[in-house]
């Protein structure tokens, strides 16, 4: 770990930038969740299943992970956008102890809807704080 007295005020004002154009960014996504109809939690699920690499589903211990969320959370959250007809539980295909969660066909518009009124956010997120990976025409 650095030393703090190794931080000059620049690094600081690097940090405090970042963090408060990550929650004008989150601040931004919670209204957009809202006008959708959903949590910035129950998106966040949504994405993640969406985006899971490889695949379309997820169990709810990656979910967890994802979310840095406790497994009991994650299974409550899941049984919500369940009773909203977003996601749907399937017993594992290789461990039937496992439970896969996958996008329903309201899900997937749901989350598609909302990402797409992220971009201009997003847009507007790279062109002041670069992130290696994304490319600028996001």
């Amino acid at each position: 770990m650095n030393n703090p007295q190794t931080l000059d005020k620049s690094d600081f004002e690097r940090l405090s930038q970042f963090r408060y154009r990550l929650r004008c960014f989150l601040r931004h996504s919670e209204d957009i969740c809202r006008r959708y109809g959903l949590t910035p939690l129950q998106y966040q699920l949504l994405l993640h299943l969406r985006g899971f690499h490889g695949r379309d589903w997820a169990t709810v211990g990656e979910l967890a992970e994802r979310l840095q969320s406790k497994h009991h959370g994650v299974v409550a959250l899941v049984d919500r956008c369940e009773q909203l007809s977003l996601v749907v539980r399937r017993q594992g295909r290789e461990d039937r102890r496992q439970i896969e969660v996958h996008l329903l066909e309201e899900g997937v518009n749901r989350v598609t809807q909302i990402a797409e009124a992220h971009q201009p956010e997003l847009r507007h997120l790279q062109e002041e704080t670069p992130f290696p990976g994304w490319n600028k025409s996001t």
